[in-house]
This record gives C-alpha cells, structure tokens and sequence, in this order.
C-alpha cells in the first residue's frame, strides 16, 4: 500500500512511518518540521534499511498539500501532523485552532477532492474532559478542559459530520493516552523543542544533565500521591495499534467510521514513574512540587477493550521498558536529532 502520512517525523509519526516501512507499505512523508527533524527520516529509513518519499510542506497550504497527493495517489492517510501541548495550546490557543483544525479541513477537502476515503486520525484521551468514571471507555461523555482537547474534539465531530454525509469514508479516530518509550536501538525517540511539555523526556533531560531537577505540576491532587495518574504506553505499541487500525479498515467492504483508545489500561502516578525510571536506569531524579498546569485533570487512564476485540492489539510493553527505552534514546542522544549536526 502507498501510505501518505502528514508530521511523520514527530515522535509517534517516526515510529509508526518506520513499522509502515518494516511491514513493506510505500510510505510518504509530508512535514514542515516545525516540531521536528529531518534527522528523523534519515534514521527512520537507516532503520528500515529501505526509503520512503519525503516532501516538505504544511498542511495549510491547500496548494501543495493537493498536488502532493494527485502526484502520490495512496491508498490512505495517517494524519499526525498536529501541535499537541496542553499548557502550550492554553497561552496560544490561536495556533492550535490554525494548525490542528484548520489545517485538518485542508487536509480533507484535499483527500476528498482527490477521492482518497481512508484516514487514521490521531485524536487524543483530552477528549473526554474531567473523567466522571474510571478506566475511561469510548462511549464516555465528551468535553474539553483545554484548547487543544477541544481541537481534538471538534475535529471528531467533523469527521463523525463527514462520515454521515458520505459513508464511504473509512475513519479511524485514535484517543492516544501518554506515549513514551523510544524505538529500542536509540536512533529515534522524543525530541522536544524547549522545555518539554511531557513527563517522560522532562524525566530523561534532568538525568542526562540538560535540566537540574523535575517540575511536577501539582502534588495536591485526589491520587493516592497527590501527583497526577495517567496511562503511558510505549510508542512502539502505540505504533502498532496504527498498524493495526489501517488494516481493519482496509479489511472493510465498505466505509466504517471506528473509535478507539489506545492505552494500557494501567495509570500511574507521576512520583511512580520517577521511581520506575530510577529502577530501570539507575539514575537519580531530582524534583520540585510546583503549582499544577491550567487545563489538567487529576487522573485519566483508559479502557483498552475495544481496541483488543476489533483491532486484535493490546499494549504490551511494561513501564520499566517504557523507561530503559527512553533513557537509552536520552543518553545516546543528549542533545536530540540536534546532535548529528555537531
């Protein structure tokens, strides 16, 4: 199959891209690296011992992003390309609603146009709001604490919109809950611009030394700690589930709109992954409770059922992978993609 994929140098993006490579789909990458590297794709095809297409663009530019894929004509899209920070999208909404949902119609009146029907769409579990049950299920009330979970949410409503006008759209809407990890040989992994906005690489940037201790963000929540709990699941897993999600969909005879959680099952507070990390790599994490982030809920963690009994995926990798892999991406790499330049 010839898989366009949009923001597929990211972290999520390269290590699906790479298992779409592995698994001898034709994969076409179309990115602005605005939060990522093209050392990325380098490694990606360094890895898979084999090349996919790479085309510089933005999703917003409805021009390039057409001619981009009359000139390809795949099969499918995987649509990554997004901004993705909580506490970011509350100082700069504007950004989020430009690039995630305006950028996202682009993309579909382009596929449209072309008559491509078959999308993954990476949602979000920020779509659920503040959980009023727990593990969280599909059919869970929707709501937004922040504005890039309402750009998630809103963008599901549009395809769910798109889908009953037209019901020959194949679509799968993924709610990610918390990737982390990194690909197991070191070459790809988390590379956040700044100060990272997520737990894991926050962890591994003070045990290489870049930052002096760890921000926790709240120590005062209704958890048995009082750090915030989540589902973390490793981006290989995380992966797979895109794997296996284009393949149901391409196992359709017809046009199916399918959501989704892609979790463990399994929260864990922040202080246990400190622990958890410090276990797995022997390296001691120091860290300060601050005051808690705009826009997060205390705990949120998922119910990974209907993945297991559609998809045939389940996570599989334990926390301490989840660690050791991150650490192992961190150490080889203290500077991120960036230090293939030196």
């Amino acid at each position: 199959m010839q898989i366009f994929i949009t923001g597929a140098t990211g972290f999520i993006g390269s290590h699906t891209s790479l298992g779409l490579i592995c698994g001898k789909h034709n994969i076409l990458i179309y990115d602005n690296f605005s939060n990522s590297h093209p050392e990325s794709f380098k490694r990606i095809c360094e890895l898979a011992g084999s090349h996919g297409t790479l085309i510089k663009g933005d999703i917003r530019d409805r021009k390039a992003l057409r001619s981009a894929l009359r000139e390809t004509r795949p099969d499918a899209v995987i649509h990554f390309a997004g901004l993705k920070a909580v506490g970011e999208s509350v100082q700069a909404p504007l950004s989020y609603y430009d690039n995630n949902v305006a950028g996202t119609l682009c993309l579909l009146e382009a596929m449209r146009d072309e008559g491509i029907k078959t999308l993954v769409f990476s949602s979000s579990a920020t779509v659920y709001g503040v959980p009023q049950h727990l593990p969280l299920r599909e059919d869970h009330p929707r709501s937004a604490t922040n504005p890039y979970g309402r750009t998630k949410l809103i963008l599901e409503d549009v395809l769910e919109d798109l889908y009953a006008s037209d019901p020959s759209w194949r679509i799968a809407r993924l709610r990610y809950f918390n990737p982390v990890g990194a690909h197991p040989s070191g070459r790809i992994g988390e590379d956040p611009r700044g100060i990272p906005n997520n737990l894991m690489p926050y962890i591994c940037q003070v045990a290489a030394g870049r930052r002096e201790f760890l921000s926790i963000y709240g120590g005062d929540y209704p958890t048995p700690d009082g750090t915030g709990i989540r589902d973390y699941i490793h981006v290989e897993d995380l992966a797979a589930g895109h794997l296996a999600a284009l393949d149901y969909l391409f196992s359709r005879d017809q046009g199916e709109l399918l959501t989704v959680n892609l979790g463990t099952g399994r929260g864990y507070s922040v202080l246990e992954v400190v622990a958890a990390f410090e276990k797995a790599t022997g390296k001691k994490i120091p860290y300060k409770i601050v005051d808690r982030r705009p826009g997060d809920v205390p705990a949120c963690y998922a119910d990974a059922t209907l993945a297991e009994n559609l998809l045939g995926w389940k996570a599989t990798r334990s926390l301490e992978e989840m660690c050791a892999d991150a650490w192992r991406w961190q150490s080889q790499n203290p500077r991120g993609f960036a230090e293939s330049e030196s």
